[in-house]
């Protein structure tokens, strides 16, 4: 029988600031963290903004200085967002089994700022000055290796790589992890920080973002007709997830209970979706399923709603085969609509929405839905943040490579 298993911690780093709060309360006003890029000279560029983190990382008191210039930046983030997750859970990891512990960290694509200027340094300096710390800094499961050690978390350890997909995926593999019993605790999330020369040159280079640089705040409006691709974004999100009955124990505050998870795949085109969204589809069904509901027993669903011409049309579609005449009855929304798309981290941040949704009963919108796309006639929670009572809520995440995973969140019952 799967035990079940409750969030009592969220973290974030994102475009809005890192502190949940600070970041719950912009999120709700409609404030947009996207703007011009400073970590490096886009002169060069036609897509010259981002969702750029404000972030200093001698500040952040996450680490030593020594040790702060031997992590990457995206390990920097998971590493702070987790330091977050488990403050706001209240566990203490030094009396808990360390080997009942354990920590599922994705990135879409890991340490891509220190391959840049590792590969530079080669170019330019030769082989004996590229630096020792190279590999480890730029692994994808540099995340998760850094956190386990921080807390001494000696269980399950590993990284998922499913482009967007992959928080929502490592997030999967953790709820499962505690269901049947091989760990008590996961802190398990996503982390990226891909807003570099080459990830933005790349991403700009196959016609996935958007091109609004005169207007970069109303750059991502998922489910608008005006749309014309996603905004790069970096950041973090990171939860606590807990066996219940281990969280009631100790006297944990409860965000809901993770019920469902699914996951499918395209096996089409590598960076389209599915036109149809069946594999979408699959991955909702089955996180349903999985959660024992009805999909007339869902509310609320934050959608990946990238803002690309076929992505945000294609879920649509796929919302509509799992959900039928309920479709008309949901309340959606796209918050990369204000973050942008922080790629492997979308489905943490999302998931931490998710919580934060049932917990204070207000659905976040979907700016910049001027203009709503015919193909896109669902309640997308548009412009204007909206009181509600929701209950149950799915948090969609879908990567290149025709990667889908869907999250199902409860309200405690």
């Amino acid at each position: 029988m799967k035990r079940r298993v409750a969030v009592t911690g969220l973290g974030v780093v994102t475009s809005l600031g890192r502190a949940v709060e600070l970041f719950w309360d912009r999120l709700l006003r409609g404030e947009s963290g996207i703007g011009p890029i400073t970590l490096f000279d886009v002169s060069g560029y036609r897509v010259q903004f981002g969702g750029q983190v404000p972030w200093d990382p001698e500040q952040e008191n996450i680490a030593s200085l020594k040790d702060i210039r031997r992590l990457d930046r995206f390990t920097q983030f998971a590493m702070a967002s987790a330091i977050d997750a488990v403050t706001d859970s209240g566990l203490d990891f030094s009396k808990e089994d360390a080997y009942r512990c354990g920590v599922v960290i994705g990135s879409g694509i890991g340490g891509l700022s220190e391959f840049e200027t590792q590969h530079e340094r080669l170019l330019s300096k030769g082989i004996d000055k590229v630096s020792p710390f190279t590999i480890p800094k730029l692994l994808i499961n540099s995340a998760s290796g850094h956190v386990s050690t921080m807390y001494g978390i000696k269980g399950p350890n590993f990284s998922v790589a499913t482009a967007c997909a992959s928080a929502a995926n490592s997030i999967g593999n953790a709820l499962r992890a505690i269901q049947y019993g091989d760990a008590d605790v996961m802190v398990t999330g996503g982390s990226e920080a891909a807003l570099t020369p080459m990830g933005l040159a790349g991403f700009q280079n196959m016609r996935a973002l958007s091109c609004r640089t005169d207007a970069p705040q109303q750059a991502s409006r998922p489910f608008d007709k005006d749309r014309d691709g996603f905004v790069l974004a970096e950041g973090a999100g990171v939860v606590v997830l807990e066996e219940l009955e281990h969280a009631r124990k100790r006297g944990a505050r409860i965000y809901g209970e993770l019920m469902g998870y699914g996951a499918s795949g395209d096996a089409g085109h590598i960076t389209q979706p599915d036109e149809e969204g069946r594999g979408a589809a699959r991955a909702m069904a089955m996180a349903l399923t999985d959660a024992g509901l009805n999909p007339d027993a869902v509310h609320y669903v934050n959608a990946h709603g990238t803002s690309t011409p076929l992505g945000d049309k294609a879920e649509t579609i796929a919302i509509k085969r799992v959900f039928a005449d309920h479709a008309k009855r949901l309340t959606i929304s796209s918050t990369k609509s204000q973050l942008g798309h922080t790629l492997g981290a979308s489905g943490g941040i999302e998931l931490v929405v998710c919580a934060l949704t049932i917990a204070r009963g207000v659905i976040a919108p979907t700016v910049n839905l001027d203009h709503p796309d015919p193909d896109c006639d669902l309640d997308y929670t548009p412009n204007i943040a909206r009181a509600a009572t929701v209950e149950i809520a799915m948090s969609n995440s879908f990567g290149f490579g025709g990667h889908n995973a869907s999250l199902i969140l409860s309200r405690l019952r």
